[in-house]
């Protein structure tokens, strides 16, 4: 018996072997483009002499864009105001240069541009590109180079800019405030090396500025600076090093504002040993007038608290700060409700063999009552302990020995702590644990050739943010226990002063910051593992 196959599954087959034809004759495409753009001419032509153009056109093989023109592109001398450069949207074939300022005479300029001009497909970048001409009959051709670091972090930001002033008749070291300077270069990509060409014979004063708005020039309050300490004369054999370092600013009290009742907000900036800052109202005050000083915890914020209130739309205070210096200031007030006591309790979970456990009161306590703390461990056994209240933090920390794998309950009962407006605390519970000692990792450091002493051993996250630290007065080993797994970074902080911190530099006194020297290495700790490392300095 013969069976016909139905013609729609014919169909179905043959479309189906056309298919898979049709995918084995695809073509693929040719290779993907990893060339960058390649130059063809300017006009005028690069490294041009006696200059007088207003328009720059530089010519590409192919479509170009800038990428982030802003901080890639590096004029030098700087022109006020900064050139037009095109395109900033769509791509075209040439980088169009619209120049408004009025170029000196007998100078070399030099547009470079970085990785800034790439394809317009592919987005490969042609590398450090630039333009040079001079209004004068010829092109300064002289160099320098060198690289930055960071004094307190393991690597410098990116794009440092690296500043020459020319030494002459007019110059100060006041200069980096207001004036632009002569020749600008940055660190190269994400690198901390620098060059600058194209220079002119003379004596200058280098500088290194972390120039975070691109103003060319440096803002004490929200960049690092860094300079080499005597005048460089090009031409020169010389590499150079610069150390960047945020500057430590004088302590400057702010305008006040009332936050809530009987809470004014006074915000600084600066350092300064804020127990000695005094801050006095000479409004007239009421029989019995009282005031706390209390820090904020995570802002540069102080909070001036009083009682009683006081019936007024303005109150006057002098602040006496660190040095005498006397500032009048006035807020205005209005009726606003005053903040109840409320106190808290960290850590929760799990606390470290060192750490405290610690009250947090939002109103500024007084007086603290330790008979009415209890500590207890696993087997409910009490724990000595003893307390320490900080005024200025507005924190009571409660210290204890504790163990390995054990438990803790920590009790605060009513009238523990007690604010400035008589109220205290309610009841307070708190289990916390401690980890078994398997838990952590060990690190050992022994240190050599080691110049001078003391020196701050310093443990830091790879933020740069101290972990734990210790200080050593001539001991070549140096053991940090206990560390929760993770990576670190290991430092040390030469202590030149004896002061038991890291001190930074300051420009105009030309102080440079206290050194630091990092273990090359990034450390892994590991939980029950003791690992030892040597520290051979240079």
């Amino acid at each position: 018996m013969k069976y016909r196959i139905p013609s729609f599954i014919i169909v179905i087959l043959l479309l189906c072997t056309l298919v898979q034809c049709a995918k084995k004759g695809m073509p693929e495409g040719g290779p993907e483009d990893e060339e960058p753009p390649r130059f063809i001419r300017a006009n005028p032509e690069n490294f041009t002499t006696n200059f007088d153009e207003e328009e720059i056109r530089i010519f590409f093989n192919e479509y170009v864009k800038l990428e982030n023109p802003q901080q890639q592109i590096i004029i030098s001398p700087p022109m006020d105001p900064r050139p037009s450069i095109l395109p900033l949207g769509s791509a075209r074939k040439d980088v169009r240069i619209e120049i408004f300022d009025t170029l000196e005479e007998n100078t070399t300029y030099t547009i470079n541009f970085g990785k800034s001009i790439t394809d317009n497909n592919e987005g490969n970048p042609l590398h450090y590109f630039k333009y040079v001409f001079s209004t004068g009959d010829y092109i300064d051709s002289l160099e320098v180079g060198g690289t930055v670091e960071d004094a307190y972090l393991k690597k410098p930001a990116d794009f440092i800019s690296i500043f020459l002033y020319e030494v002459d008749s007019t110059f100060s070291d006041s200069v980096v405030y207001k004036k632009t300077p002569r020749y600008v270069t940055y660190t190269l990509d994400s690198t901390n090396i620098f060059n600058l060409e194209n220079l002119k014979a003379g004596t200058y004063q280098m500088l290194a500025v972390q120039d975070n708005n691109d103003n060319y020039l440096f803002n004490p309050a929200k960049e690092k600076i860094g300079f080499i300490e005597n005048h460089i004369t090009i031409p020169t054999d010389s590499t150079y090093q610069i150390t960047i370092f945020q500057e430590k600013l004088d302590f400057e009290i702010q305008r006040p504002k009332q936050l809530k009742g009987q809470q004014i907000l006074f915000g600084y900036e600066g350092s300064a040993n804020l127990d000695s800052i005094r801050i006095e109202p000479l409004t007239p005050q009421p029989f019995g007038f009282e005031s706390r000083i209390v820090k904020d915890r995570k802002t540069d914020s102080l909070y001036y608290w009083y009682k009683p209130n006081i019936e007024t739309d303005s109150l006057v205070f002098e602040v006496i700060s660190p040095g005498g210096r006397r500032d009048t200031l006035i807020t205005r007030i209005t009726e606003m409700e005053r903040d109840s006591l409320k106190v808290t309790a960290e850590p929760s979970g799990n606390i470290n063999f060192e750490q405290n456990v610690v009250l947090k009161a939002n109103t500024p306590l007084i007086s603290s009552d330790e008979s009415r703390i209890t500590v207890l461990d696993k087997d409910s056994a009490a724990v000595s302990f003893s307390t320490d209240l900080r005024l200025l933090e507005n924190e009571l920390h409660i210290s204890f020995n504790k163990t390995e794998s054990n438990k803790y309950v920590v009790q605060a009962l009513p009238g523990t702590v007690t604010d400035m407006f008589e109220a205290t605390n309610d009841t307070i519970t708190q289990r916390i644990s401690t980890k078994a000692l398997s838990d952590f990792g060990n690190l050992t450091f022994r240190l050599q050739n080691v110049e001078e002493y003391p020196v701050i051993a310093q443990l830091t996250n790879l933020k740069g943010e101290v972990m734990a630290e210790i200080y050593s007065e001539g001991e070549n080993v140096v053991e940090f226990k206990n560390l929760n797994p993770g990576e670190f970074f290991m430092r040390l902080v030469f202590d030149r002063n004896d002061n038991k911190k890291w001190d930074t530099g300051d420009y105009l006194e030309k102080r440079q910051p206290e050194r630091i020297e990092y273990f090359p290495d990034t450390l892994e700790v590991r939980a029950n593992w003791d690992q030892n490392e040597q520290f051979i300095l240079e």
